[in-house]
């Protein structure tokens, strides 16, 4: 594992490693728990408290009423997204993501993503900003790559141009954010849904 990936994976140790993509892929059909996949090295997925959860619910709930009927169409975070790069394969779950070339119905993961959601959370931020950032604006079908903040409602978008990609910041419930790949927008409101940021959390 190179030393970039053991500080990015500072909070993580891999419950395996040298392990190939076929036996990952064997495993990953059997296990009762989530993994994702680093050039042989094996992660466990921590679960995710109920703001991640009602987030991702709404955004992949927002894409599947979108795509319905359409060529494209929208996984949740049971689909794996597999990026082939120059160190080695990786197998990842995103929180969402729209695909239009899918690939076949008896795969457990997709290759072409367009859009791509991670939520944030303290345990996944470095992996996701960084790691994941990497892979995912690797992928030659990805348009968009969402970063979706818990705290507060602000969203952080990666979206390729004619130079690459750019980063741009949406703050606020009344912010939108094109999605011209699918001929669609979500705002903020609609990932939001549920949430109130002026309602202090409740002790544990």
């Amino acid at each position: 594992m190179s030393a970039a990936l053991k500080q990015v994976r500072s909070v993580s140790v891999p419950s395996e490693s040298n392990i190939s993509v076929a036996d990952y892929l064997a495993r990953e059909r059997a296990s009762k728990s989530k993994h994702e996949y680093y050039a042989g090295a094996v992660f466990a997925m921590a679960g995710a408290k109920n703001v991640h959860n009602i987030i991702s619910m709404n955004v992949g709930a927002f894409l599947h009423a979108k795509l319905r009927g359409k060529p494209c169409g929208a996984f949740n975070s049971d689909t794996k997204v597999r990026i082939r790069m120059a160190n080695g394969t990786r197998f990842y779950y995103p929180d969402a993501m729209v695909v239009c070339q899918q690939n076949p119905l008896e795969d457990a993961f997709q290759d072409a993503p367009v859009v791509i959601v991670e939520v944030l959370s303290e345990d996944t931020r470095r992996v996701d900003q960084v790691e994941k950032l990497e892979a995912y604006l690797s992928i030659p079908s990805m348009s968009v790559y969402l970063l979706v903040e818990t705290d507060r409602p602000k969203v952080t978008v990666y979206l390729r141009g004619d130079q690459g990609f750019e980063a741009y910041a949406y703050e606020g419930l009344d912010s939108t954010i094109p999605l011209d790949v699918i001929a669609s927008a979500i705002s903020l409101a609609e990932i939001y849904d549920r949430l109130n940021f002026d309602q202090p959390e409740k002790p544990v």
